[in-house]
């Protein structure tokens, strides 16, 4: 990707911006953020993607809902079975166009329909608490509004772009991950609304990967009186194979045991577990080394142990570090802030989003573009109302410069 130097706005530019107005995203944000669309609540989300569907129709492209894909899950008592998901929003612009780009975000939260945090509250005169309204329907507002704004540059006539909004990001995208490859397969760049790193607006630079993994230990059943040694415990196996895993941590690999399932009655030796564990390598190497130490201690437990163990899932966002096409994006990104007077900065994180997705693919990406706030995933969520219009300037800027606009 070429290098972008810094200038001020141009009259053009002034004027593709002139228009964005953040009482508009305001607006958009609270009644979105009014729908509980917790990954589960199946129904919240359809009432979502509807209303997200009307608003994108305003967009020169087609609108539709893609099918979630089937995603295997592993029950408490080791069983297996599929876990439904709503359906993702993809709009389509241009899609025979020569240069096309990659937008990105979610509608679901970590709110499920129980949660009690439901509504929106202001915390002072610029600043809103609620669900959702930084991780990320500030987000899709901005998203949105950008490209409003970029639509009326001369130089979107020239490009396309996909935009994809899922309903599983916060569960890991399993649903949505077959349909994130299609979508950037080819892309120039892509754009994804997850909220600033800090509340700052910092963008997050490279991130770690993720894999989340279950395993299924099947041991035998005794008495735990009469003939406690014919039995082989499963859970005690589960617990050598969490000391194991938690062992492999170290710089570069985060390794976190998390849950342990199985058992019945006190006295009846356990012949089934279930144990859950989330790893966070640094690198592509860093997650190789973890898949050949993973197998070397299941081996070792199921001879120590006499059980047998089934390993189930594996990365899910693979690792993505900051390579020189998505340097230039960032550095587009920060020019593109200077002449906007925002003073725009990166950082690596241990967190994952789409953006590792998208990046595996070699397309460069910067996937914080979204408003700036905090507390994210928690009762304390909040939004900075006045990064909802700032950011879409900055989006619709990028896109409009990427474009080879002047």
């Amino acid at each position: 990707m070429q290098q972008f130097s810094a200038r001020e706005l141009s009259g053009s530019e002034q004027a593709l911006l002139a228009r964005i107005e953040g009482a508009a995203l305001l607006s958009q944000v609270l009644a979105w953020s009014a729908i509980n669309t917790g990954t589960r609540n199946l129904s919240g989300l359809a009432a979502q993607a509807g209303l997200l569907a009307d608003a994108f129709a305003a967009l020169p492209g087609t609108v539709q809902l893609e099918p979630p894909a089937p995603v295997e899950t592993v029950g408490p008592d080791g069983t297996l079975g599929l876990l439904d998901h709503g359906a993702h929003l993809v709009v389509r612009v241009r899609p025979d166009a020569p240069r096309r780009y990659l937008l990105t975000g979610h509608m679901d939260t970590v709110f499920p329909a129980s949660d009690p945090f439901q509504t929106a509250t202001w915390l002072d005169e610029v600043t809103l608490n609620g669900p959702g309204v930084a991780d990320m329907k500030g987000g899709i507002a901005v998203m949105l509004a950008a490209l409003l704004a970029f639509e009326r540059s001369p130089a979107a006539a020239q490009v396309g772009y996909d935009v994809m909004i899922n309903a599983d990001e916060e569960t890991g995208s399993l649903s949505s991950a077959p349909l994130i490859a299609r979508l950037a397969a080819g892309k120039a760049a892509a754009l994804t609304y997850e909220p600033s790193a800090l509340p700052d607006g910092t963008l997050a630079g490279a991130r770690a990967g993720s894999g989340n993994y279950s395993a299924v230990i099947t041991g035998t059943s005794a008495h735990a009186g009469r003939n406690p040694d014919d039995g082989r415990n499963a859970i005690v196996a589960a617990a050598d194979l969490a000391l194991r895993l938690k062992a492999l941590h170290r710089a570069g690999l985060s390794v976190n045991p998390a849950r342990i399932d199985g058992g019945s009655a006190n006295n009846v030796v356990p012949d089934k577990a279930v144990l859950r564990w989330n790893i966070r390598p640094a690198s592509t190497e860093d997650a190789q080394g973890f898949a050949v130490a993973l197998g070397q201690a299941v081996t070792e437990v199921e001879r120590v142990h006499g059980v047998a163990i089934h390993v189930h899932g594996g990365i899910s966002r693979p690792p993505k570090p900051l390579t020189p096409p998505a340097q230039a994006l960032f550095h587009l990104v920060r020019t593109c802030g200077a002449a906007l007077g925002q003073t725009i900065g990166w950082k690596d994180t241990g967190g994952v989003c789409d953006g590792n997705n998208i990046a595996a693919l070699g397309v460069p990406v910067v996937d914080t573009m979204g408003v700036r706030g905090g507390s994210i995933h928690s009762p304390q969520e909040f939004l900075i109302v006045p990064s909802l219009a700032e950011r879409a300037a900055l989006s619709a800027l990028v896109l409009h410069r990427l474009s080879g606009g002047e």
